[in-house]
Formats: C-alpha cells, sequence, structure tokens
C-alpha cells in the first residue's frame, strides 16, 4: 500500500477524532483542560517549598528561667511554632486529636533546678505519629533545641570553671558531623514531589484516555464505522460524486450534505454499503464468513483489514491526545527545571522519556480495552494498575526496602523506570549516558504496545457480535 493512503488514513482517523472531541466538551475535557489543571493544581499545592512553623503546644510546669529559654528555642525554631500553652494533659490531647498542633512538649518540675544541679532534665515530647512527614520534622526540631540548649549549659558550666569559650564549645562536644546534602540540598518539596507527582498523574490520565478512545468505539457499536471511515472513504467519495453529476446542483450539495451528517453522527447509511457492512454484525460481505441465524448463533463478519491503514488510523485517533499531553509535558517540565541551570541533554532526554510514557500510557489502556471487548473493563485494570504505581516508584519509600515480590511488580511498571530517569536527570544532574537504557526499553515497550494494539483492533473487528459491552 503507498504512503499516500496510510497518510490518507492518518489524516481522516484525526478529522473523526476531532469531530468528536468538537461535540463532546467531556471527553474534550479529559484531553486539553483537566491535565492542564493537574499540572498547575499540583505545583501550587507545592508552592511553599519547606515544611515550617508546624504548630505545637507546651506544658510548661517548671516556669523557671530555663524552662523560658526552652520555650523561646522551640518557637524560633524555623520548623517549629508554639501555637499555645496549655495547663493540662486533657486540654492538649483534646487540642492534638482536632489537630490544632501536631505535638506536645511537656517541660517537667524542677527542670531549672535539675538542670543548675547538674542533674538529667528530659523535655517530654508526645507528638502524632498519626502524620509521618509532620512526625519526623517535630522531633527534629526538637531535639535540635534540646541539643542547642544543653550545649549552652554545659559550655557556661566549663567556663565558670574558668575554660575559654573555644575550649569549651571543643570539650563539649569533641565530635562533631559534617554534613553535607548531594542532591536537594534545599529540601525543596516542590522539586522532589511536585515534579515526579504530576508524570504519575498524567500517567493515570492518559490511561484512562487510552481506554476510552477506543472503548467508546465498542461501547456504542461503531468500531467497524470508524475502520470503515478510514479506509473506504474514497469510495464514498466516488459516490458521492456521481450522484451529484445526475441532479442538480442544489439538490447535490442537500444530498452530499445528508450522507457526510449520517457519517459523521456514526449512522450506517444503506447507500454506502462498504462502510454500513462493517458496523452491521447481521450483514453478511460477499468475502466474509457468517454462521447460520437458524441456530442462533452469532454471525461474524471478517472485513479485509490492512495493517498498515489500521495502523495509521490508530495513530490519528490517537493523534490530539497525544499532542494535546506532549505540550503539558513541556510545562510539566519547565516547572520542574529548578533554578540552577540544567543541561539542554538531560531536559531533552527528560522530555523524551516523558512523552514516551504518554504514548505507552495510551496504548496500555487501548489494550486492556480491546483485550477484554468492555470499556468498563479496561477502566478497572487501568486503575488497578495507574493508580497505585507511585507508591511503587521507590519515591516517597525506598526502593530497596520493599519486599521482592513488590519489586518485581515495581519494575514491570513503566512509571518507575521514567521516574528514575526524572531523578537522574533533573535532581540529581547525573551524565545522559546512565539514563539511556531507560529510554531505549520505554522505545521498545512503545512499539510493542502499538503493534499488539493494532492487532487486538482487528481481532476487535473480526468479532462484531461482541460490540456493546459496558
Amino acid at each position: 500500500m503507498r504512503l499516500t493512503q496510510l497518510s490518507e488514513a492518518f489524516i481522516r482517523s484525526a478529522a473523526y477524532e476531532r469531530r468528536f472531541l468538537h461535540k463532546n466538551p467531556w471527553d474534550l475535557t479529559m484531553v486539553v483542560w483537566i491535565p492542564l489543571l493537574t499540572v498547575l493544581l499540583i505545583w501550587w499545592i507545592f508552592s511553599q517549598t519547606q515544611i515550617t512553623n508546624l504548630p505545637i503546644g507546651v506544658i510548661d510546669q517548671d516556669n523557671g528561667p530555663v524552662a523560658n529559654t526552652a520555650v523561646r528555642y522551640l518557637d524560633a525554631s524555623p520548623t517549629l511554632s508554639v501555637r499555645q500553652m496549655y495547663y493540662s494533659a486533657a486540654e492538649a490531647e483534646a487540642a492534638i486529636l482536632q489537630r490544632d498542633i501536631y505535638a506536645v512538649v511537656i517541660i517537667p518540675e524542677d527542670f531549672s533546678r535539675n538542670i543548675l544541679s547538674s542533674k538529667s532534665a528530659p523535655l517530654i515530647l508526645q507528638v502524632n505519629a498519626q502524620y509521618g512527614t509532620h512526625s519526623g520534622i517535630i522531633q527534629t526540631g526538637v531535639q535540635a533545641v534540646a541539643g542547642t540548649l544543653s550545649a549552652g549549659v554545659e559550655i557556661q558550666r566549663l567556663i565558670k570553671q574558668g575554660m575559654a569559650p573555644s575550649q569549651a564549645a571543643i570539650a563539649y562536644s569533641p565530635i562533631s558531623i559534617q554534613r553535607i546534602s548531594l542532591f536537594n540540598a534545599a529540601t525543596d518539596y516542590q522539586q522532589f514531589l511536585a515534579s515526579t507527582v504530576i508524570p504519575a498523574l498524567l500517567h493515570i490520565l492518559a490511561m484512562v484516555i487510552g481506554a476510552t478512545t477506543i472503548g467508546r468505539e465498542l461501547r456504542d457499536k461503531q468500531l467497524g464505522h470508524w475502520y470503515g471511515f478510514i479506509a473506504s472513504a474514497q469510495a464514498y467519495d466516488n459516490l458521492s460524486g456521481s450522484i451529484s453529476a445526475n441532479i442538480s446542483d442544489s439538490a447535490s450539495a442537500n444530498i452530499s450534505a445528508n450522507i457526510s451528517a449520517n457519517v459523521n453522527n456514526n449512522v450506517a447509511d444503506n447507500t454506502v454499503q462498504n462502510i454500513a457492512a462493517l458496523s452491521q454484525p447481521a450483514a453478511k460481505l460477499p468475502n466474509s464468513t457468517a454462521k447460520d441465524n437458524t441456530n442462533q448463533k452469532p454471525v461474524s463478519t471478517l472485513p479485509s483489514v490492512h495493517m498498515g491503514v489500521l495502523l495509521f488510523g490508530l495513530l490519528g485517533k490517537y493523534f490530539w491526545p497525544m499532542l494535546a499531553y506532549g505540550l503539558w509535558s513541556i510545562l510539566a517540565l519547565w516547572l520542574a527545571t529548578p533554578q540552577e541551570s540544567v543541561a539542554s541533554s538531560a531536559v531533552f532526554a527528560t522530555y523524551l522519556g516523558l512523552l514516551l510514557l504518554m504514548m505507552l500510557s495510551f496504548w496500555l489502556g487501548a489494550i486492556f480495552t480491546l483485550g477484554s471487548f468492555s470499556l468498563r473493563m479496561g477502566l478497572s485494570a487501568t486503575g488497578f494498575i495507574s493508580a497505585p504505581s507511585y507508591a511503587f516508584a521507590g519515591v516517597t519509600f525506598p526502593y530497596i526496602a520493599i519486599s521482592d515480590s513488590a519489586k518485581h511488580w515495581s519494575d514491570a511498571l513503566p512509571l518507575t523506570h521514567y521516574l528514575k530517569l526524572h531523578i537522574a536527570q533533573m535532581q540529581m544532574q547525573a551524565p545522559v549516558a546512565i539514563s539511556l537504557p531507560i529510554l531505549y526499553g520505554l522505545a521498545i515497550a512503545t512499539v510493542v504496545a502499538m503493534m499488539l494494539t493494532a492487532l487486538l483492533t482487528k481481532r476487535a473487528l473480526a468479532h462484531p457480535e461482541r460490540w456493546g459491552a459496558r
């Protein structure tokens, strides 16, 4: 088959989908507006790049000078904010249950006296560990305050004994830790979470669109009509031209408009037999095989399906979603690019990986729907695979810490491999060569999924008796 015929199938399929999206605002919203709003909303949610001023309460049972200093230090900590002073444990517990505060620090009686007497004087921290991130930050902040306060008390004691301040500081803590953060040094949650959550959500939406774009043709019993439109439009044009040559110009325009309207409205016209037969399970074509209706067996029509036309038709059908999600991918990466310079090769490799992930998501959604002949089952499968994929990707929970069975599942998910590429290139600024195997793998998986989608579509065309499942 000539390339011009394949390109015509692509163009006709893209025009078919464009008309559908124009007449169905909800499907257009899924392609254009929902992913755009998702990208912007997630970036806005994480606009505060660091977690600061977590509210805590304090129960001061000592009211001594050192206790007052401890309260001031807690409130001065960048991660903590003393919301209120409480006078009973029940009152503080009620505030925690109402989420007015996330923790309460109890300063016991004789706290100042014990410190001045060189006795143990602990600070009691009761934290709501239900919120893991909040809990960890609060514990770190309180521990830092306790360490600072202890160091100050001990250094002052040593100075009173006649030691120089510099020597007192060394004597208190002869071994220190020099911590250097190699990546995400500013603990920027916008870079750490938002830049990876956005591709995960786009992955989910892309799989849903992949399932619904081809699934609605099965559900509405219009799969044969779609293929007939992209494969037999030349015969339709010739028929329309012959009609217009034998009647008046005005009548010709009306008839041609009626035929076009019927095609666009998914109504099989009896005058276009080669298109209508594809969407009528009970019709017998000269080159088709059918079963006897006397036994009430399903009738199967197997039109001549050209794989090249079918493949280019599927590319045209998914052209608009691919175009839209390609643009949103550019926006997501532009937002994810940190202030410091990132190599253009790293940005290009990341964008190519995200584009391949989106295309693979479309084909996977189509595969699940075509494989089950049901849009409902296809959507269920896409939700089962894509929705929890971020949890297995090793971003929020360490990959090396999960079980072996979970690792196998994680390795089978395409999002896991893309996020490895994304973090390596956009956050760690690793050499592009490290991420090339991931790009090759995503490209191969996309091509295989596209060919499998074409084969499953051909199988679906051969079984019109199974169309219409919800």
